[in-house]
This record gives C-alpha cells, sequence and structure tokens, in this order.
C-alpha cells in the first residue's frame, strides 16, 4: 500500500485530526480496503504535500506533531525554501494604535520577507493586506479545512492568495474552523516562520502560544511596546527577552536584511 496514499486517505477519514492518524497507523490491527486507499488523491480538487514526499518542508518537520498532511491552493514554492519567512499575529480585535503598527511595519518588510499568518480577523487579516498591496508575497495556514473561509469577511483575502499566494491547512475540504484547531494551526505558523512579529496582542492569547512555540525553535520574537498599564502580551514578551521594535526598519536590522 502506497504510503503516501494512506496518509492522504487516514487525514480525510479523521478529517485532519494528528492524533487519531497516528493511532491508526499504531494499530496495526487495522484494516483498509486498498482500493480505496489507492485512489483517493484522485478524488481532491486542492494540491497535497505528504510528510513521506522529498519536497515535504524540512522546517515543518520541527514542529511539534509535524502534520501528516497539508492541503493547499496556489503557490507551493513559497514554503520550499524557508530563508526569508516571518511569522505575524495579534490580537483579532485591534485597536486603531495595533492597526496602524500592523500596517506600518508589514508594509516595509513586503519586498524582503515572506509573511505567514493565520488569515484571522485582526493582525493577521491586516498583515496579509498590507503584504499583499506592497508587492510582497503571503501564506496563510486556516485553522479550518482548506474550502472554508473564515471569517467570512476576508472572503476577497482568501481568494486573492489562494490565487497568487498560498493557503494551507492540515484539515480538509469543509472542515468547521471549530475553536480547539486554531491553537494546533499557530505549531505550523511558528515552524514555517523562522521568526515572529506581533504588532499588538493582548496577555493570554493565541499570540502567546505561536510566540513560545517559535523561542522553542530558536527564533525571535520581535514586540512593537504599546503605553504602560495596557493589557499587552508585547510589553510582556519585551520585560522577558522579546525584540523591542518600532519600524520595519527595526526589524530589518535585527535580521541584517539591510
Amino acid at each position: 500500500m502506497n504510503a503516501r496514499n494512506l496518509l492522504i486517505y487516514l487525514s480525510l477519514l479523521y478529517k485532519g485530526d494528528w492524533d487519531c492518524i497516528y493511532a491508526h497507523l499504531c494499530d496495526k490491527e487495522k484494516k483498509l480496503d486498498p482500493i480505496k486507499v489507492e485512489s483517493v488523491a484522485d478524488t481532491l480538487k486542492c494540491g497535497v504535500i505528504t510528510m513521506v514526499d522529498e519536497d515535504y518542508p524540512v522546517h515543518l518537520k520541527r514542529a511539534f506533531k509535524p502534520p501528516f498532511v497539508l492541503y493547499y491552493y496556489g503557490d507551493i514554492s513559497l514554503i520550499k525554501e524557508l530563508t526569508n519567512h516571518l511569522g505575524v499575529v495579534g490580537a483579532r480585535n485591534v485597536p486603531e494604535y495595533g492597526a496602524e503598527m500592523t500596517n506600518k511595519i508589514v508594509s516595509g518588510l513586503a519586498s524582503k520577507l515572506v509573511i505567514v499568518s493565520g488569515l484571522a480577523a485582526g493582525v493577521d487579516g491586516l498583515a496579509h493586506k498590507a503584504c499583499i498591496e506592497n508587492g510582497g508575497k503571503t501564506v496563510a495556514v486556516l485553522g479550518s479545512g482548506i474550502d472554508v473561509c473564515f471569517p467570512s469577511d476576508n472572503l476577497e483575502l482568501y481568494n486573492e492568495i489562494k490565487k497568487n499566494h498560498l493557503l494551507l491547512s492540515e484539515y480538509p475540504g469543509k472542515c468547521a474552523p471549530v475553536a480547539y484547531r486554531f491553537p494546533k494551526r499557530n505549531r505550523i505558523v511558528a515552524a514555517l516562520s523562522q521568526n515572529l512579529l506581533i504588532p499588538y496582542a493582548r496577555e493570554k492569547s493565541g499570540s502567546s502560544i505561536t510566540a513560545g512555540l517559535v523561542l522553542d525553535i530558536g527564533g525571535d520574537v520581535f514586540c512593537v511596546p504599546t503605553r504602560v498599564g495596557e493589557n499587552s502580551l508585547c510589553n510582556q514578551l519585551i520585560k522577558e527577552g522579546g525584540i523591542l521594535v518600532e519600524s520595519a526598519e527595526d526589524v530589518l536590522n535585527e535580521l541584517r536584511l539591510y
């Protein structure tokens, strides 16, 4: 039985759930119809890359529970060579200051770095838009099935990235954007991002998970400071060793991309 088709079959069967796929692979007693397994890849309308493929990005293998299968639309070459990638994450409900800083900094980075984010409301969507509007390339990692745009307000952005950039998900088809899938999505954002920019986020948010994952793999976390007394993840991370940045030039200087 072809290992690649087996992974795709199990991913579809278990709707991308890593633990269920792994448990099935470990259970030698479970039997599958080889005809169904071998023909499953032909049913997909999107692109697919699996852990056993030669071109599976090596950086993804450093993720916690590296995805067995990734579904995609767009330019998969954007993650083949992870030389200058930067993750950008932050609050979904972002104030004017956070939106302004996201747009300002990402606009200045678009020509130098591939921007990786999660297509969420707030900072994520703003980062994708600023990158695209300034001629850059961006990768969106979804917390839903590859054929589901969430939030629906980002449909125009979803379609633009699908056509001219790269959409990724470990969840097939129309898997719902349920809450538990988004923290799992963060590990993929972290693995594809050598470093991370947080323009604005609150403490104890999903951004803190992504920041921790990036630090675990040896990357840097760049933080935009806010006023004293705010519920600010950025200020807290700066106290703990995060790198304070106020402009695109600050980020480029830290990365030595002058």
